[in-house]
């Protein structure tokens, strides 16, 4: 058991290594290969540098990555100037990368476009010997990781577009050492087998180091004459191996792989359903002429029978005894109209009724006269004002302040002495008259 002292927490021992590497490694320069590279919206570039022996996390930081001349990629030979950092949260160290220096391709890199140019001399990648899909097939075949996500989506997508063939699932190992001899395995099942239409073989997306089997020379081989058509579903839409292109057709993803297969079903299903509703829409026409006919004829035939002979006689005569009561009753109305028109027009002529419309004249020119008269006036609030004289003042400009005049209201009079005259000025007053 060492001493207390001896003993370091977590984060104490975390930070000495820090400062020990921070401090031992603050400007270091490292030649390597970029893999696993990741771009993030904010722009930081997050990637490991590796060599045959080993590899070493590295980042740069958005920045310094604007500084960059040409984008970075997974097989890159760069050499990488910045410092060495560790993160605590996590006791990794990493590279803090504060420029890069490009080398060339990546051994990989160089690999691939190798044995690609040498495959493609030999004419595998003609067009001439690419093979068309089966627009129906009814059994697929696919070789790729019965666990992985590529699998799943595969057969959702499938399913949500209600495909109903059959899919033979061929499990195999797609990454490592092990990869290519587990899907060669599988593809010579597939031969012997001979229980399906199409073939796709692929897995979900990685870097170059992780998709590398799919360009490994004895697995492309394989796929050379294969007694079906093969659909190579590898990676994301940006990967390219070279199973894409000795395949006859390349699908960006293995999603994609599944609704390429559908889409044929997809457009039958729907040529059928339009049939199908072109064929119920004329049983539905036909059907109704014919019952159309069918009414049309049973209204003929009751419109000749005895009974509805007999039924469209007493409807007739119904129609005619109506029509003559209506006849009467519009003569007999007619008349009384008339007789009350002149019992009116002689009720207006007659002496009474004269006199009562006089009276009633008389009576409305008594009221106007009233209500025009002085005294209803002055019952209505008004008063009369005039001077000692007995003349009608009426205007401010005939009075004069001290002026004494007399007021006749509705019930009396009164004098009254003027202290002050004030003329409105929205008035528009003329010269005064004696």
């Amino acid at each position: 058991m060492q001493p207390e002292d001896d003993i370091f927490s977590v984060v104490e021992l975390t930070s000495a290594i820090k400062d020990l590497l921070e401090e031992g490694f603050p400007r270091v320069a490292v030649r390597g290969e970029i893999s696993n590279l990741r771009v993030q919206a904010s722009g930081h570039h997050y990637f490991s540098l590796k060599d045959p022996q080993s590899q070493l996390s590295s980042v740069m930081f958005r920045g310094n990555a604007l500084s960059l001349d040409q984008a970075l990629a997974d097989g890159q030979e760069v050499i990488c100037v910045g410092n060495i950092s560790v993160y605590p949260p996590r006791g990794n160290y990493q590279l803090i990368v504060r420029m890069v220096i490009p080398e060339g391709t990546g051994d990989l890199a160089r690999k691939f476009e190798a044995l690609k140019k040498r495959l493609a001399e030999e004419g595998l990648f003609d067009p001439e010997r690419k093979r068309e899909l089966p627009r129906f097939p009814r059994s697929i075949g696919i070789v790729t990781s019965p666990t992985g996500a590529a699998l799943q989506d595969f057969l959702r997508i499938l399913q949500r577009r209600r495909w109903t063939g059959h899919v033979m699932v061929y499990p195999s190992i797609v990454q490592g050492a092990e990869a290519v001899p587990s899907m060669l395995e599988m593809l010579a099942a597939v031969k012997e087998r001979q229980e399906v239409d199409l073939l796709v073989i692929g897995r979900g997306g990685g870097s170059l180091e992780d998709l590398w089997a799919f360009n490994e020379e004895s697995l492309v081989r394989s796929l050379v004459e294969f007694p079906v058509p093969v659909i190579s579903a590898v990676g994301h839409e940006i990967d390219f191996v070279l199973t894409d292109f000795v395949a006859d057709v390349r699908a960006e993803t293995p999603s994609a792989a599944a609704e390429l297969i559908s889409s044929g079903y997809l457009e039958m299903v729907s040529r059928f359903e339009s049939v199908e509703g072109q064929l119920v829409d004329l049983v539905e026409i036909a059907l109704n002429e014919r019952g159309q006919l069918v009414d049309y004829l049973g209204l003929k035939l009751e419109g000749v029978s005895p009974a509805n002979c007999l039924q469209e006689n007493r409807r007739r005569i119904e129609r005619l005894v109506d029509r003559l009561k209506e006849g009467f009753v519009e003569v007999v109305g007619g008349e009384r109209e008339r007789l009350q028109s002149l019992q009116l027009r002689l009720q207006s002529q007659s002496p009474e009724h004269r006199f009562k419309l006089s009276v009633a004249q008389v009576s409305a020119l008594a009221t106007r006269l009233h209500n025009a008269s002085v005294g209803a006036t002055l019952e209505r609030g008004f008063a009369l004002v005039f001077d000692d004289q007995g003349k009608v003042i009426k205007s401010v400009c005939d009075l004069e302040p001290g002026q004494q005049v007399n007021q006749l209201l509705s019930d009396g009079k009164t004098r009254i002495e003027i202290l002050d005259t004030e003329l409105e000025k929205s008035e528009t007053r003329g010269p005064r008259s004696d």
